[in-house]
């Protein structure tokens, strides 16, 4: 009961810290009308396709298309890597919560005993970095997928 406690707790800190991060970003003029993630913004595409390339690739591939059979778990429990085009569900999730996602890794933003290859990036990119990546990420999707996107992201508070 206690972990459980801790856990939510957590989370909770963790999504205040990622919601602090995208107030400051929006605050500084990232902002676009439908999120913080500009994927019309050309120098922050440019960094972020770089910083992918360094830090993502590896994994989510490099045209974006992620690990083979991403959506049943391997041996060892854990799911690999999915795709960031626009056949995965990356579009599917707000901006803030990418941005979460990527800064903490997803096993700090599911509570319980979670398990994933993924760490966070907040020790290795900066947040304008991240945003970059993500910006970057979303410039390649076509226009109905970038569009619903920013439906998502016009929903939240």
């Amino acid at each position: 009961m206690r972990s459980v406690k801790h856990a939510t707790a957590l989370g909770l800190a963790l999504a205040a810290v990622a919601a602090a991060g995208a107030i400051w970003y929006i605050a500084s003029g990232g902002k676009t009308s439908a999120g913080l993630i500009n994927p019309d913004d050309a120098q922050a595409v440019t960094l972020g396709e770089t910083l992918y390339s360094e830090h993502c690739a590896s994994c989510h591939g490099a045209s974006l298309e992620g690990q083979p059979n991403w959506q049943q778990r391997r041996s060892d429990g854990r799911l690999p890597a999915p795709p960031h085009d626009e056949t995965g569900h990356t579009w599917h999730h707000p901006d803030a919560q990418l941005f979460a996602l990527t800064k903490y890794g997803p096993a700090a933003m599911v509570e319980g005993s979670y398990e994933s290859d993924m760490s966070g990036f907040g020790e290795i990119l900066s947040d304008e970095e991240i945003v970059a990546v993500l910006a970057f990420i979303k410039s390649t999707w076509p226009a109905a997928v970038r569009q619903q996107h920013d439906q998502i992201n016009a929903r939240q508070p």
